[in-house]
């Protein structure tokens, strides 16, 4: 079923087996990153997925339950699984599993909640010589708002990562801005925490308006993200297929500072976003070093063996019931205490 929830690049394909019984979910990601391509490697994510369900069909027909592969694009921006959580199509989920590429092997990862601002003062322009008295300076607003939340920084969690740019600053060095635009990301490990956080940037915003006399207009410019809520125990199970198909030097705990859209997915079901070694420890994602690691013999075997655990642990949800109930237990715990 092509373009579900109204986006034209999101699937769904559902292959079901001999009777009713659970449902396990493979999430394909596919995107890149503007002006770099596939630096973070999410050209492995869709076959991932992709082949642990071609795999884990063979056995379908002599077992209960479905696989799902949804497609879901544009996590590096738009986030496709966040309109699709909300819409609720995984809600009826009882796994819901992804591989993400790496520098490392780890499987209890986690991520950062996440809000978009965009920050947009409109002053007055006037020559910046002759009667600058005349103008209303909106990129002395912008950057107040950058000094303002750099202090602000004292008095935050350390979980919390706020960075921005100037998306626009003015025209020429001799007319007042009339125009000013900031951006930034505003991030903490729980979402309640994020919209504490977001408030004070706001009063910040506010404070650089009153202090200029510029007018101020604020819009989200890319869809909230929540924190990911990692299943431990379908991780633990993962991890026990992962040791078993040969994947090597596995980490207890994974990435974190980031965000992805699989945090909303987490919220609805019981989630895991685990990651798998394509280049050197040490490699970092985002750069040209990543990008070449995505395109190697390296990533494609590490796509396979990603694949084969990912098929593994589908089976077991599928097929071990006390798994299946533990799953459950501990997402109704975890998400009743966010």
């Amino acid at each position: 079923e092509r373009g579900i929830c109204g986006l034209p690049t999101a699937f769904k394909a559902v292959y079901r087996g001999k009777g009713e019984g659970p449902t396990v979910a493979f999430l394909a990601e596919y995107d890149a990153l503007v002006g770099m391509g596939h630096a973070c490697g999410h050209n492995l994510i869709g076959p991932i997925s992709i082949g642990a369900a071609i795999a884990l069909r063979e056995v379908m027909d002599d077992i209960a339950g479905s696989i799902v592969v949804f497609g879901t694009p544009a996590e590096e921006t738009d986030g496709a699984k966040v309109m699709m959580s909300e819409k609720g199509v995984f809600d009826s989920v009882d796994a819901a599993m992804m591989v993400h590429p790496s520098d490392k092997n780890s499987v209890l990862s986690s991520s950062l909640a996440m809000d978009a601002i965009e920050f947009v003062y409109t002053g007055k322009a006037a020559h910046a010589a002759a009667v600058p008295h005349e103008g209303i300076n909106a990129l002395d607003a912008v950057i107040i708002l950058f000094n303002s939340i750099n202090a602000l920084r004292q008095q935050l969690k350390d979980d919390v990562r706020i960075h921005g740019i100037i998306s626009e600053g003015g025209v020429a060095p001799n007319i007042i801005p009339e125009r000013a635009v900031a951006r930034f990301y505003i991030r903490a490990a729980e979402r309640l925490y994020v919209d504490e956080v977001v408030e004070k940037v706001l009063s910040c915003a506010k404070g650089a308006a009153l202090a200029t006399g510029a007018k101020l207009s604020t819009r989200n410019f890319e869809v909230s993200f929540d924190n990911l809520i990692t299943n431990e125990t379908l991780a633990k199970a993962f991890e026990k297929n992962m040791k078993f198909v040969g994947v090597k030097d596995i980490l207890s705990t994974g990435e974190g500072p980031g965000s992805t859209d699989m945090g909303n997915v987490s919220h609805r079901a019981p989630a895991i976003h685990p990651y798998i070694a394509i280049a050197p420890e040490g490699t970092p994602g985002h750069s040209k070093l990543f990008l070449e690691a995505a395109a190697s013999p390296t990533a494609h075997d590490a796509l396979i063996l990603a694949a084969k655990s990912l098929a593994l642990t589908g089976y077991d949800v599928l097929t071990d019931s006390k798994l299946l109930e533990q799953i459950k237990q501990e997402f109704r715990e975890k998400v009743k205490n966010e």
